[in-house]
C-alpha cells in the first residue's frame, strides 16, 4: 500500500508543466479564493457550473489521466454517493395536517363526478414515490447543494495545491499580506510556517504508510486481539505516530539551525519570484466575468 501514490492529495505534480502551473501563484489564490466563496448563497445551477467549470478546467489544461482519475474520480463517486443518500432521505417537511376542506368537495367538480379536478400547473412537490423511496423537490435540491459544495471546495483546494508549488503559495501569501506588516503582523514566519506546513505533509504521509507496512507484514490476528486488545494496539501506533513526527520537526529545526537561519528576516530566502505575465491578465478577465455571472444568474450573495 503506498499512500503516497493512492492518495494524492495535496501533493504538488512537478511534471508535465501544464498551463495552470505557468500561472502566477497569487492570480490562482484569487481564482481558489472565488470557487470557495462563490457556492455561497447560490442557485443549484450556479453550484452545478461550478462542478462543471472545475472538470473543464482540469482538461484544458491537460493534467495527465494518471493523476486526476484518482483524485476526481474517487471524489465524484463519494459525491455522486452522498447526492443519492440524500435525495432518499426525508426532507424534513412532511408535516401531517388537517385539510380545511372535505376530501368529497375537494375532488368534487360542476358536473357533480367526483372524480379528481385537473392541476392547473405540472408542477409537483413529490418527484417520486414508490414504497419507501420518496423523492421531493427540497430533497434534490438539498442533495445539489450538499455535493456540489463539498466536489468544489475539496477539488479546487486540490487543484491549487496540484499545480502551485509551496515555494510559491507562501511567497503569494506574503506578497498579498503585504499591507498587514503596517500592523506589526509577522508575515514574513507566517508564511515560512506555512512552506513548512505543506513541506512536511508528505512526511506524515511517508510515517503512517511505514507504520501500516508494519502492521501488515506482521499478520495480526484481530479476531483473537478482541476490542481491548485492538484499541491497544491502536493507541500504541498513535503513540509512535507522534514520536516519530516529532523526531522529524526536530530534525527540520536542527537543518535550519546547522545552516545558520535564525530568524526569516536576518536569512531570508527568496524561493520564487513572481512576475505577472500575459496570461495572468487574461485571468484576471475571466475572473471579472466569472464574478459577474455569479451576480447576475448565480443567485444572490
Amino acid at each position: 500500500m503506498d499512500l503516497l501514490r493512492s492518495l494524492p492529495i495535496g501533493l504538488y505534480l512537478e511534471q508535465p508543466i501544464t498551463g495552470l502551473h505557468r500561472l502566477d501563484a497569487r492570480v490562482k489564490f484569487i481564482w481558489l479564493m472565488s470557487f470557495l466563496v462563490a457556492p455561497l448563497l447560490a442557485n443549484p445551477e450556479w453550484r452545478l457550473v461550478l462542478v462543471g467549470l472545475l472538470i473543464l478546467i482540469t482538461l484544458l489544461a491537460r493534467i495527465p489521466l494518471r493523476v486526476w482519475k484518482r483524485q476526481m474520480g474517487w471524489l465524484l463517486m463519494f459525491c455522486g454517493l452522498l447526492f443519492l443518500l440524500s435525495c432518499i432521505m426525508p426532507d424534513g417537511l412532511a408535516v401531517n395536517h388537517q385539510p380545511r376542506l372535505p376530501e368529497q368537495e375537494l375532488t368534487f367538480n360542476q358536473s357533480g363526478s367526483t372524480e379528481p379536478l385537473p392541476q392547473p400547473t405540472s408542477y409537483r412537490y413529490v418527484l417520486f414515490s414508490q414504497g419507501p423511496i420518496e423523492i421531493t423537490r427540497y430533497s434534490v435540491d438539498l442533495a445539489i447543494r450538499t455535493s456540489t459544495l463539498l466536489f468544489t471546495l475539496v477539488y479546487s483546494t486540490n487543484l491549487y495545491l496540484l499545480t502551485t508549488a509551496s515555494e510559491e503559495i507562501a511567497m503569494a501569501l506574503e506578497s498579498l499580506m503585504e499591507p498587514l506588516r503596517r500592523l506589526k503582523l509577522p508575515v514574513t514566519e507566517i508564511a515560512l510556517t506555512l512552506t513548512l506546513s505543506l513541506r512536511f505533509f508528505p512526511l506524515v504521509l511517508e510515517e503512517i504508510q511505514n507504520l501500516i507496512r508494519s502492521v501488515r507484514t506482521r499478520a495480526i490476528n484481530w479476531k483473537k486481539l478482541g476490542l481491548r486488545g485492538t484499541t491497544q494496539v491502536w493507541l500504541t501506533l498513535a503513540e509512535r505516530l507522534l514520536q516519530n513526527l516529532l523526531l522529524r520537526a526536530e530534525q527540520i529545526a536542527n537543518a535550519m539551525q546547522v545552516r545558520g537561519f535564525t530568524s526569516p528576516d536576518q536569512h531570508r530566502v527568496e524561493w520564487h519570484q513572481l512576475r505577472f505575465k500575459a496570461w495572468d491578465g487574461v485571468a484576471l478577465i475571466g475572473l471579472v466575468v466569472f464574478w459577474s455571472i455569479r451576480l447576475i444568474w448565480g443567485g444572490a450573495i
